[in-house]
């Protein structure tokens, strides 16, 4: 009886360790490197702020070019990401640069 418990037990861990697992593996970040631009673009319009993967190990939040998404003072600043058909152009959130008058 107690190695029936055990049994039990043992498969119920591993059952929880295997759930975790596909829970991590489904909230990964999107790699902009396996999309299209079009997919990327579409990906951020649609979600109107969405972390992406950009490299093997870095990622940005990246906006709608029109949208709220953005902190004051910060806006949509343009950017270049790569994308699976090249460099693709879109809009994370910075602090505008002052020029001088």
């Amino acid at each position: 009886m107690r190695i029936l418990s055990i049994a039990l037990l043992a498969v119920k861990i591993l059952s929880a360790g295997t759930l975790l697992c596909a829970a991590s593996a489904a909230y990964a970040r999107p790699d902009t490197r396996a999309m299209t631009c079009a997919q990327a673009q579409t990906l951020i319009k649609s979600h109107h702020a969405v972390v992406l993967t950009t490299g093997p190990d870095t990622y940005d939040r990246f906006v709608r070019q029109f949208g709220n998404e953005c902190d004051w003072p910060e806006v949509p600043i343009s950017t270049a990401v790569p994308a699976k058909d090249g460099e693709c152009r879109v809009y994370r959130c910075e602090e505008p640069v002052d020029l001088p008058n």
